[in-house]
């Protein structure tokens, strides 16, 4: 049965890290959808092992909590996916006694040594998936990756773990992106924080303006869907 889970955890120590490693931005910028956005979570800016060992653990604790050991691999869809589901294996294995199968995709499948577009854990039928994301706006990557994993084996995904969760429409005016993923592919899916979270919690320490936080509502106005 499809669930959204949204802040298993509290986030507030998961946003302290996501801002002291810059990966929260305010300004001007353009999403994977195209869509022009006053914020922006860059996952490309983590730099350094200690910063991976630490994301790592956040989406090990969540899932060792939500799935227990049920999960047999966790997936990273390239290229940011990669570094996430490696770090992910590693605290999963070094906190929770959990070794985990690592895999992830190459953006084109290669024709020469081992071949294929899989590299790592190579999916075997009846294997259990959780997927590992930075953030979901629109939900593409992930509509691109299931087919991916189901097409090597019969898999089952049991899981979607995102780090932020933009809270925005998906392909269904008024449903949120991570609750269509969670309806349409029968997963559960969890975000460790939202955009609301994120917006809130660097608000209150007057690290934005007035005209940042109108910009930011007048977003959520037009790409929010009204449940969320």
């Amino acid at each position: 049965m499809s669930t959204v889970i949204r802040r298993p955890v509290d986030p507030g120590p998961f946003i302290e890290f996501l801002w002291a490693s810059s990966v929260v931005s305010f300004g001007d910028f353009v999403t994977k959808s195209g869509r022009m956005t006053p914020y922006f979570i860059d996952a490309g800016r983590y730099r350094t092992g200690t910063q991976f060992a630490r994301l790592g653990q956040f989406y090990a604790e969540v899932i060792a909590q939500t799935f227990g050991t049920a999960a047999d691999v966790v997936f990273g869809p390239a290229y940011k996916g990669i570094p996430l589901a490696v770090a992910t294996g590693i605290a999963l294995a070094a906190t929770h006694d959990h070794d985990i199968g690592v895999c992830f995709d190459r953006k084109e499948a290669k024709d020469h040594g081992e071949g294929g577009a899989l590299i790592g854990h190579r999916p075997q039928d009846g294997d259990r998936i959780v997927i590992v994301e930075d953030v979901t706006t629109a939900g593409t990557s992930i509509r691109t990756t299931v087919p991916l994993l189901r097409a090597a084996a019969d898999v089952e995904i049991i899981g979607i773990v995102v780090g932020v969760d933009r809270q925005e429409q998906g392909s269904v005016p008024n449903i949120g992106a991570l609750d269509e993923l969670a309806q349409t592919l029968d997963v559960t899916t969890i975000a460790l924080a939202t955009i609301d979270d994120v917006v809130a919690h660097v608000a209150a320490t007057d690290q934005l303006t007035d005209d940042d936080l109108r910009r930011i509502a007048d977003y959520r106005q037009t790409y929010g869907p009204q449940h969320v």
